[in-house]
């Protein structure tokens, strides 16, 4: 928490990180050094992933041996080598900290073996001229080899540079602008990469020498500049299981025991591989795309554009996040994601021309954009707020492993599953149309990830809960097995109250919604009758207007609980279920508010194209989604229920009752 320091007659707000105090400029400083590491540090990965698999393409390498070079080396690295210096580095005491002993130590290998990469060519071939028995070799199968080993070198290296580095910032942050570091650390991550796709990919090929070496360079003087800036502070000495002599295997079983003892980590860590294996199938999206008949270009242009709305709205997001609890929010946001992919199996039955579907998705996922930012914002700051802090090397590493398993499976069965929609379509299949097409297997993408949204929901949901159990946001303290009082003791930081007047704007604006789409469904009557769609008429007054009404009547009565409940809860009583958070509800109002602008735009095309189908199938698709919207509302009242119980409180942390 920050607090006012008087100086002569001088106040100056300070800002604490364990033994560390920050005044508003150092914390600046501290904020400066860090991003502009991260900025090198950034280029430099994206650097290597994207020229390599350019250079192995170039020498005729198959596609297993690619993967394994650019895929399962790292992954395996994250596995192995992470947990070992992860746990290190939190026993580590030195007086430079530490991680940044980690860091100093991997700098110079990192360097080396990024210009060893980038002249991996060359060097082959004169370890060929020279090293008997490689002449008999193609000098593909030799350089192949080289680059094999390089990057061997390099992910060994980078994982202690990786480790120490992300352990850093809970160790320098002040954990009242964790989540607005991690903003801004996201939007630098995504300038560094946006330069150097816009800059300087284009020479990938052509000056690939010159690309491996300018990022060596500035990551090396990146790094020296931020490692003299930045200082640790004190940390408390070693408890009794971090010193005492064990074998490797006893330390093994050990490091797996802390990291998994408790249901919340274990919910935590279950939820990222999820996301890690549904994060292959995203890798497919170009795909997807081509399918719906966008071009390169237009492709090129829909990622930009998302890429400059993730920039602006990362800013805003973060400061929420540090309010309301990364927790909360990522929480809130997996819920009521759900809809998203949901609302996409649309495109399984409709086809549409590349620049009508170009706009379309660009608007969906724009609306989308806030909650995405949202997400992004928490993931750092969240591991902060809920990892033990004498071992959050140790529960990073423990994460990252879970990830990286995740991912390695995921490359196989991901691509296995598009193989097999593609032999059953090909093989059972014979009415042509829109699937008849080699790339249609793609538009099941929306199929993967809506399964792993529905993983991802229960799982944080339960999360949430247990969480809530040990305290939330007042009593909340990182549970601890190998402490006496089995916990960790940390500062709690103080989150905003539920608000009531804000709430009932939330509400009004999800009212907006229900009934917006119950009347756009009736105004939609008559332009359908006057182009003669009546079987678009008859499916509307069968279907799509008693389910809207349906749904509307629903919101109603469910609203109406959510309003008596803070009536409840302001006269100190407490409410039949849970109070759901006014800010995320805001969030969510707008977004669902602003997307009866698409449901007109999709009727508008449809009715343009005079295709009935379309027409009913868009209007299905929106009940789809405001039911889905009723049942994720549902279902954070009763995840609330027990906790939520006060309105109105200028912070959680004073207004929680004791657990």
């Amino acid at each position: 928490m920050p607090e006012a320091s008087t100086v002569g007659e001088e106040k100056r707000e300070l800002y604490h990180c364990g033994t560390l105090t920050y005044t508003k400029i150092g914390l600046v400083s501290l904020f400066i050094w860090l991003l502009w590491g991260d900025f090198c540090y950034t280029l430099m990965e994206t650097v290597v992933p994207s020229i390599i698999p350019l250079t192995l393409k170039g020498l005729s390498c198959p596609n297993w041996i690619m993967g394994m070079i650019i895929s399962t080396i790292p992954n395996f690295m994250s596995m192995t080598v992470a947990p070992y210096v992860s746990v290190k580095s939190d026993r580590c005491r030195t007086r430079w900290g530490r991680r940044i002993p980690f860091i100093a130590a991997s700098m110079p290998f990192l360097t080396v073996s990024l210009f060893l990469l980038g002249w991996s060519r060359e060097i082959a071939e004169w370890l060929r001229m020279t090293v008997p028995g490689l002449e008999a070799y193609a000098p593909a199968t030799v350089a192949i080899g080289m680059i094999g080993i390089f990057m061997l070198i390099f992910q060994f290296f980078n994982q202690f540079l990786n480790t120490g580095f992300w352990a850093l910032f809970n160790d320098v942050v002040p954990p009242t602008h964790l989540a607005r570091f991690a903003g801004a650390f996201r939007m630098v991550g995504t300038a560094a990469g946006a330069f150097y796709n816009y800059f300087l990919f284009r020479y990938a090929e052509s000056h690939s020498h010159e690309i491996f070496a300018g990022s060596a360079i500035l990551y090396t003087v990146g790094f020296l500049l931020l490692l003299s800036m930045v200082k640790e502070g004190k940390y408390p000495p070693l408890d009794e299981s971090q010193t005492r002599k064990v074998s490797r295997w006893q330390a093994t079983r050990e490091f797996f025991r802390e990291s998994f003892h408790e249901r919340l980590y274990q919910l935590i860590f279950a939820s990222g591989g999820v996301l890690a294996f549904a994060g292959v199938a995203w890798g497919f999206q170009v795909f997807f795309l081509l399918e719906m008949k966008m071009d390169l270009e237009q492709i090129g242009k829909y990622n930009a554009i998302l890429a400059v709305a993730a920039f602006i709205a990362t800013y805003f997001a973060a400061i929420f996040v540090d309010r309301w609890h990364p927790l909360r929010v990522y929480t809130y946001v997996v819920i009521f994601s759900l809809t998203g992919p949901m609302m996409n199996w649309v495109w399984l039955f409709i086809d549409l021309p590349g620049r009508i579907f170009f706009w379309l998705s660009l608007a969906a996922q724009l609306l989308y954009a806030f909650m995405n930012a949202l997400s992004a914002a928490c993931a750092m700051p969240m591991q902060m707020r809920l990892f033990p802090h004498s071992r959050y090397g140790q529960f990073g590493a423990a994460q990252g492993m879970i990830r990286s398993a995740c991912t390695i499976a995921a490359g196989m069965v991901v691509g296995g599953f598009y193989d097999l929609i593609q032999v059953i379509f090909a093989n059972c299949w014979h009415g042509g149309g829109i699937a008849a097409g080699a790339g249609y297997c793609y538009r099941f993408y929306f199929v993967w990830s809506s399964l792993a949204s529905l993983i991802n929901f229960v799982l944080i949901a339960w999360a949430y809960r247990r969480w809530n159990q040990l305290g939330g946001d007042a009593h909340f303290h990182p549970p601890a097995s190998w402490n006496r009082e089995g916990y960790e003791k940390v500062a709690v930081v103080a989150t905003t109250g539920y608000q009531s007047k804000w709430l009932n704007i939330a509400l009004l604006m999800m009212d907006g919604v229900m009934f917006g789409s119950l009347l756009l469904v009736a105004v939609m009557l008559a332009p359908l009758a006057w182009h003669g769609m009546y079987g678009a008429v008859r499916w509307f007054l069968i279907a799509v207007l008693p389910l809207s009404l349906v749904v509307a009547l629903i919101w109603f009565r469910m609203v109406r609980g959510i309003r008596r409940d803070v009536g409840r809860a302001k006269a100190g009583e407490l409410p039949v279920n849970g109070i759901p958070h006014h800010g995320m509800m805001m969030v969510f109002g707008s977004k669902f508010l602003l997307t009866i602008g698409l449901v007109i735009a999709q009727f508008h095309v449809a009715v343009r194209l005079e295709n009935e189908l379309y027409v009913v199938l868009f209007a299905l698709g929106n009940i789809v989604t405001n039911f889905l919207l009723l049942f994720c509302t549902w279902f954070v009242l009763k995840m609330e229920k027990g906790y939520a119980t006060k309105i109105d409180a200028a912070s959680l942390v004073a207004a929680a009752p004791e657990q």
